[in-house]
């Protein structure tokens, strides 16, 4: 789940407290191409506002013009399904690609209890699927790992939340920079690490969060999961390898240091010595990136970002 699913469901919260009527949408299937994967959210309002979205825009349209024009009050169940896209024709009026199709759910919400539970838990960056009973409208939360994914089976919608994906930087200096704001566009809360006082000067928060200590105590503290990547950008190994070290024994779903091929070697022989079993160092990007000819600090954190987001992706 990223940080636009999220608010959808902070926005639900705060209008459910309003006393505000709230109809939840979420994509259940798709067929050929479609503008949002299962699992993406939108929210609304009585009156019209809207939260997320499900598609380019003109199935939004479509849902809005459905509440206005009263043909939202005629349908009284609680949870039911909306398809879009059958036909080629309703592919191009709703701005589908040829032969795609969009099913949804249109759930009434009711009883909010469960949002304020899911929130919770994502703040408290646990990973949860919500199962949806369509007959009923029952909802259950299920704690769970981060192999579980979208699911539906006719009867029950399951779908996966959790918190941001996190990416821990060890080294405040200008290539950090780069790599934390092409992170923030993806939607990663950035973490930075490091005690060298000359390169913390000038960051702004919305760059990333300063995490204090030592780069071992600092991943320590963080406590990382799967939805976390730690790189080592200092070319101190002195600083980096006291990252790596606690990093790569993690459960952080990506470890990567900077470096050439030949000081990656090196560094990989260095680890070995303090003791990194060779099943743990293979976890080790390095060097990181994806083979791009990046030679700029732009390109380097372009390339570096296009390789997390594969590994978070799951693509070979």
């Amino acid at each position: 789940m990223n940080s636009v699913d999220l608010g959808v469901l902070q926005d639900v919260r705060t209008w459910a407290d309003e006393g505000r009527q709230v109809v939840l949408y979420t994509v259940v299937q798709t067929w050929g191409s479609a503008p949002r994967p299962p699992g993406a959210m939108l929210a609304l309002r009585d009156d019209g506002v809207v939260s997320g979205s499900v598609s380019g825009g003109c199935i939004e349209d479509d849902l809005i013009a459905r509440l206005h024009d009263g043909r939202l009050r005629q349908e009284k169940e609680r949870v039911s399904m909306v398809t879009y896209g059958l036909t080629l024709e309703e592919a191009a009026r709703f701005g589908l690609p040829c032969g795609g199709t969009l099913r949804l759910t249109q759930e009434r919400i009711e009883d909010a209890a469960w949002v304020d539970e899911l929130l919770l838990r994502c703040a408290n960056h646990q990973v949860v699927v919500r199962e949806l009973d369509l007959a009923t409208g029952a909802v259950r939360l299920v704690t769970a790992g981060r192999e579980a994914i979208h699911e539906f089976d006719g009867q029950y919608l399951r779908t996966v939340h959790g918190p941001r994906w996190r990416l821990m930087l060890i080294g405040a200096g200008q290539l950090s920079r780069y790599v934390a704001d092409l992170a923030t566009m993806l939607d990663f809360e950035v973490l930075v690490c490091d005690p060298r006082d000359e390169f913390s000067q000038g960051w702004e928060s919305n760059h990333g969060r300063f995490v204090t200590g030592m780069p071992d105590d600092a991943v320590l503290s963080i406590e990382p999961d799967e939805r976390t990547a730690i790189v080592a950008l200092t070319h101190d190994p002195r600083l980096d390898d006291m990252a790596l070290l606690t990093a790569l024994t993690s459960r952080a779903f990506y470890v990567g240091a900077l470096g050439s091929r030949i000081n990656s070697e090196k560094r990989r022989a260095n680890l070995a010595t303090l003791g990194l079993a060779p099943e743990t160092l293979a976890r080790l990007h390095g060097p990181v990136g994806l083979p791009i000819g990046s030679h700029t600090p732009a390109e380097i954190a372009l390339s570096l970002m296009a390789e997390i987001v594969a590994v978070k992706n799951r693509v070979a």
